[in-house]
């Protein structure tokens, strides 16, 4: 691995030696084995760190506003805005009033992540090397009404690693909204941790939007104690091989989580989600759909695992992944999969893979609707199954806008 990846460059960005440690565990790592069955199908044998540079201190350039993200924020009224460049925090403005009512957004010292089934290079290099990241916390009881934005954007030739972490305190309610971005190649490792203590909600999206030359190695986690609520949406357009995984632990009785995911892989793109939902204690419940499109020669990855613990009496688990094949060397796999050890619980898997429905385009045709225009309206139409679950709007509204662009665009070149 390049010398840019060493303990000493780590040393840049503090002495700690938690980060010495993660650093030498990644000199000794190497990248993931793509025959075990979490990494598989995955290109990241393509993945250059060499190229990369490491950056030890925050860009000073100011962010430019895409206008998609503009036209989602206007006139949206948020508690707190902050903006994260190459994993560095640059700026946290709260809105008047939030923090005298227990709202804290702060950059702070994010405790390293550490999973349970062993960690990979990627999880070491984000130890050694993220900055401080965001904490959100939200005390007892109280409801931020107005939702907390998170934008991150990588700039073109490096590796940047970000952390955000949401506590949310019993009884209350909370609404993060992510944006990620990004200019030409680099690689990007995000982290983003929820503990949802009891009967709190917590409302979450992330809208991926990085440019198709970058490389993305991400991660969702999450506990959900006692009649708490998990709401996340997982959007993606952009990226070269963008990965994203999420581990959920429904950890309390009654315990909720909602996984929504909506992404369209076009080019030569990979867009790959792995999604781990654990049913540790009684009456839980998870509900997972997952909808994308693939075309030109792009591809997309699923594979899912729900796991009813002995523990997990009563839990419901329900999860859906849908796919539709625009061109004829795109490629989506999707591999859902059960593991029960309580025979008292509800459970469902299903997915598809194919082209747009013969039956929607001959009605379309029929009514004089051009090939090229009724594919357009039969996707956007599929999309909304997804997008109505979203429970942050102006990811929504954000996602049905990129997706008309890259449906323009394929329409422009048909």
């Amino acid at each position: 691995m390049t010398l840019l990846f060493s303990p000493d460059r780590a040393a840049e960005l503090g002495e700690d030696q938690q980060r010495r440690d993660a650093v030498e565990r990644a000199a000794s790592a190497g990248l993931p084995d793509t025959t075990s069955e979490v990494w598989r199908y995955s290109p990241i044998a393509d993945l250059d760190l060499d190229a990369l540079d490491i950056v030890t201190e925050p860009p000073s350039a100011e962010l430019a506003t895409p206008d998609h993200l503009a036209e989602a924020l206007d006139g949206l009224s948020a508690a707190a805005t902050v903006t994260v460049a190459d994993g560095f925090v640059v700026s946290v403005q709260v809105a008047d009033g939030w923090e005298a009512k227990g709202l804290q957004v702060e950059a702070v010292p994010i405790k390293r992540y550490e999973p349970a089934d062993g960690s990979h290079l990627f999880d070491h290099l984000h130890a050694g090397f993220a900055p401080d990241g965001v904490l959100v916390k939200v005390a007892d009881n109280v409801a931020i009404t107005d939702p907390i934005v998170i934008r991150s954007h990588l700039n073109r030739g490096v590796a940047g690693f970000t952390s955000v972490k949401v506590h949310a305190g019993p009884g209350s309610e909370v609404t993060i909204f992510e944006y990620q971005s990004s200019d030409g190649d680099g690689l990007i490792v995000p982290m983003t941790q929820f503990h949802v203590e009891r009967e709190a909600t917590v409302n979450h999206a992330v809208v991926q939007d990085l440019d198709h030359q970058t490389w993305q190695i991400g991660r969702v986690v999450s506990t959900v104690g006692d009649h708490a609520t998990l709401n996340s949406s997982l959007i993606a357009f952009g990226g070269k091989y963008a990965r994203l995984r999420t581990d959920s632990d429904l950890a309390g009785r009654g315990a909720k989580g909602e996984l929504v995911g909506a992404y369209f892989a076009d080019g030569d793109q990979i867009l790959d989600y792995r999604t781990f939902q654990q049913h540790i204690a009684p009456d839980t419940l998870s509900d997972l759909l997952f909808k994308g499109t693939v075309d030109d020669s792009a591809g997309s990855v699923y594979t899912g695992m729900i796991h009813i613990h002995p523990e997990g009496a009563g839990s419901n688990a329900f999860q859906t992944n849908r796919n539709i094949k625009l061109g004829d060397d795109a490629w989506a796999w999707s591999v859902p999969n059960l593991e029960i050890e309580n025979n008292d619980v509800r459970c469902s898997h299903a997915s598809t893979v194919s082209p747009v429905d013969p039956d929607q385009r001959f009605y379309l045709h029929s009514r004089g609707v051009a090939p090229t225009v009724a594919d357009r309206l039969i996707v956007a139409g599929f999309f909304e199954e997804a997008l109505k679950r979203v429970a942050v709007p102006a990811a929504a509204q954000m996602a049905r806008s990129l997706i008309a662009a890259k449906l323009d665009e394929r329409l422009a070149r048909r």
